[in-house]
């Protein structure tokens, strides 16, 4: 099983609050909750444009400026689930907004191990850009890419550790 769903409302209001606002633990009046609750309804899977696409776009829930001296952490409402330990989701930005404006994830690439979707926060994929110019982007356009793909481990790998949480839960 290799699929993509989107987060569930309470977790997706949790993390938009903690972007925009820098916590989750803001009162918000019924219009914000409204506007969430659109914004979440609107949530689009990532899918491949062409037959020969490599990778899934994503698209911004929500219409979004970005700026060159200010780092933009988005929740993208979607998390990635697989049965398969031998699979990674790898995100980068769509190639055409990198050229163009210099967009780039902070992390340079974004790893989503088989495991995340157990995680705390509900697996819900996260991503935290840097752009070398101003621009704007609507609700509902691709901004970044995800690639499925495979890996090898050793003969003589030893890993035990269980994932227990969301991002640097692996030992960060």
């Amino acid at each position: 099983m290799i699929k993509f769903e989107k987060v569930s409302l309470e977790q997706f209001t949790e993390d938009y609050l903690k972007c925009i606002y820098g916590n989750s633990d803001v009162d918000i009046g019924e219009d914000v909750a409204k506007y969430i609750l659109s914004v979440w309804n609107n949530i689009k899977l990532p899918e491949r444009a062409t037959v020969d696409s490599a990778g899934y776009d994503f698209y911004l829930p929500y219409d979004h400026i970005f700026s060159n001296d200010v780092d933009t952490l988005l929740p993208t409402g979607i998390r990635w689930i697989t049965d398969d330990p031998t699979t990674v989701l790898l995100c980068v930005p769509r190639s055409g907004l990198g050229f163009k404006y210099g967009l780039r994830l902070k992390n340079t690439i974004g790893v989503i191990d088989s495991g995340y979707w157990k995680s705390d926060n509900e697996g819900h994929i996260m991503a935290k850009l840097q752009a070398d110019s101003y621009f704007s982007l609507g609700g509902g356009k691709a901004f970044m890419q995800g690639i499925i793909t495979k890996y090898c481990i050793v003969d003589d790998d030893n890993a035990r550790g269980v994932r227990n949480g969301g991002f640097g839960s692996t030992g960060m």
